[in-house]
């Protein structure tokens, strides 16, 4: 279950740039990027002259040994390059004020628009990162009016794509549905790849086997095929998951109380004084 989910996450990563064009965030005005965004900015338009470099010579069936002989760069940003790994204007991550953002939009369309207010308001919501964080909000919001409409909308990050992606649509808000409903739209091959790793989640549950062979043949023209053929090529594993009766789900949960008990000891722990605290006394 959990590999079939990063599976999805990474079918997200190799369409980002349809993503972007999907909702619109293909084009970047320079001058609506703070200090720190436009130095991001300025390593993309590099990296982009890289990946053209690299990908020309992929087009010509250049072998990536070859690539790597005559570039110069190493053989795994020559693989993320080909696999569509590389692409992201701004190397996004899930942004600690992607849940408070309905409530600063609706802030900000009131005329609060000072950003050390706004981030003291936050923190009695709960919100515990730096000040930093909400101006740079601010100014961007603040320049983005000045252009008149020519907001700068930055890609979420592939991982929260694939959890928006994921959720029944009752449960999201209406500033994660609009860009949702454009990605479905627009990038129809990743509407496959989520509909072939659900179908495999119900496979999994309803104990289908009979399910396994069309869902292989369905998965491996897909962005999941990669995860299909790992599921192929531990077919008889995969099937025994399918029809057993028995979970390894106990282990897994000793597992992580195991870690969670170690980590409360900074590890500093013995394996004597773990043992004391996880099995019980004679």
């Amino acid at each position: 279950m959990e590999n079939a989910s990063r599976a999805f996450v990474d079918a997200v990563r190799k369409s980002m740039r349809q993503i972007r064009a999907a909702i619109g965030t293909s084009t970047i005005n320079p001058d609506l990027l703070t200090a720190a965004e436009r130095i991001q900015y300025e390593g993309y338009l590099h990296r982009e002259e890289t990946n053209m470099a690299i990908l020309e010579l992929a087009k010509e069936e250049v072998t990536i040994k070859e690539i790597v002989r005559r570039t110069g760069y190493s053989r795994g940003l020559v693989r993320r390059v080909i696999r569509g790994q590389r692409s992201d204007i701004f190397r996004t991550r899930e942004s600690s004020l992607e849940l408070f953002l309905p409530w600063l939009d609706a802030q900000w369309a009131a005329g609060q628009r000072n950003g050390a207010e706004l981030w003291r308001r936050l923190g009695q919501q709960g919100f515990r990162d730096s000040l930093r964080v909400v101006t740079e909000w601010t100014t961007r919001r603040r320049r983005a009016d000045a252009a008149r409409g020519g907001a700068l909308n930055r890609t979420p990050s592939a991982r929260t794509l694939a959890r928006l992606m994921t959720i029944a649509r009752d449960k999201l808000s209406r500033s994660e549905t609009v860009p949702i409903a454009a990605i479905e739209s627009g990038v129809p091959s990743l509407v496959e790849a989520r509909e072939i790793i659900a179908a495999f989640h119900t496979m999994i549950r309803k104990k289908a086997l009979a399910d396994l062979g069309p869902w292989l043949e369905r998965a491996s023209s897909s962005l999941v095929a990669a995860f299909g053929r790992g599921v192929r090529n531990d077919h008889a594993a995969v099937a025994a998951a399918i029809t057993s009766p028995w979970s390894n789900g106990q282990t897994e949960g000793q597992i992580t109380k195991l870690k969670l008990v170690k980590r409360q000891m900074y590890g500093c722990g013995k394996l004597d004084l773990l043992e004391a605290r996880l099995v019980a006394p004679a």
